[in-house]
């Protein structure tokens, strides 16, 4: 009985553990999500405005 005691006593807090990770995690999506929305919501107004700017991803390398 005090095996299966110990094992019980084991497996919850493994439980316990991966329940930390999986909340940290969401709490990171979470975030994450928020500035990929923020990111978005600019470059939709920046392309709203008209977009005339040169884009500095869309240059060639001075090297070339």
């Amino acid at each position: 009985m005090q095996h299966l005691e110990e094992k019980l006593a084991h497996l919850i807090r493994t439980v316990d553990d991966l329940s930390d990770v999986v909340a940290a995690q969401q709490t990171e999506i979470d975030r994450l999500t928020r500035r990929v929305e923020m990111l978005m919501q600019r470059e939709g107004e920046r392309e709203a405005s008209g977009g005339d700017g040169v884009v500095l991803a869309d240059q060639r390398p001075p090297h070339y």
